[in-house]
């Protein structure tokens, strides 16, 4: 899969830009280049969408039927999400959210953005709690303008972003694709994390402290995007919600 959220769309973090992907000897594909080439690959099983040159996602079905983690992609009322891997409590989950006894991973955590989003009964850290199972995933709201994706903790699923050259974010399972476009201004998204364009990245297994970046250097000895992790010497200063108004995004910590 690939993201691709054009600049203004997601604010990342500074530290995931690197000074040297500018130095770099290799020139960098635009976005939509690295969007073609998957696309060219994926011939017989992919495809992509774009949103008014703020969004694009792509997506392919897995290439064998060997590939125990799923791969899926759904949009419902403006809200698209591309999801990866297996939840092994989907019908408990399917049933509480009220949705048929066959909607899959992707349906399900496009409800349960919805039902934060719209009513937000819960902070969101305590929804990603409960899926059990291996899983990483891409919400883009078109009609909110927003992006929420997490990873989950069990390092089953992988996710890489990044900051192509001319400001967009990219979000792929594929290193690869992040790498042509964004050169070293790139790092593994970090487990046990979400992130909301409004909000930035928190840890949802541990929701109480706040995250650092940490240094990364490649095997040129060249600084890359810096990988970031709970720092638990810094907590976070929270208020608690109050009634179901409270905004999940902002109390979702």
């Amino acid at each position: 899969m690939l993201a691709i959220f054009k600049n203004g769309v997601v604010d990342p973090p500074k530290e995931l830009q690197s000074p040297a992907s500018l130095q770099a000897s290799i020139k960098a594909a635009n976005p939509e280049e690295t969007m073609k080439n998957f696309l060219s690959a994926n011939q017989n099983n992919g495809f992509s969408i774009g949103f008014m040159n703020k969004a694009f996602l792509a997506y392919s079905n897995p290439s064998t039927s060997y590939n125990t983690l799923s791969r899926l992609f759904c949009g419902v009322n403006d809200i698209y999400c591309i999801f990866l891997g297996n939840l092994s409590n989907l019908c408990a989950l399917n049933k509480h959210y009220g949705l048929s006894k066959c909607a899959n991973e992707a349906m399900l955590v496009s409800e349960a953005y919805r039902t934060l989003r719209d009513r937000g009964p819960y902070p969101a850290h305590q929804v990603l709690k409960e899926l059990e199972g291996s899983f990483g995933f891409v919400i883009y709201d078109h009609k909110a303008d927003t992006v929420f994706v997490a990873l989950g903790g069990d390092e089953k699923v992988k996710l890489f972003w990044g900051i192509a050259f001319d400001g967009s974010v990219m979000i792929s399972d594929n290193v690869d694709h992040i790498k042509a476009s964004c050169i070293k201004s790139f790092a593994p998204f970090p487990s046990g994390c979400m992130y909301h364009s409004e909000t930035g990245l928190k840890s949802f297994e541990h929701p109480s402290y706040k995250m650092k970046a940490m240094p990364r250097v490649d095997s040129e000895g060249s600084m890359c995007g810096a990988y970031f992790k709970v720092d638990v010497y810094s907590k976070v200063n929270s208020m608690p919600r109050v009634g179901s108004s409270a905004n999940w995004a902002t109390w979702g910590q």
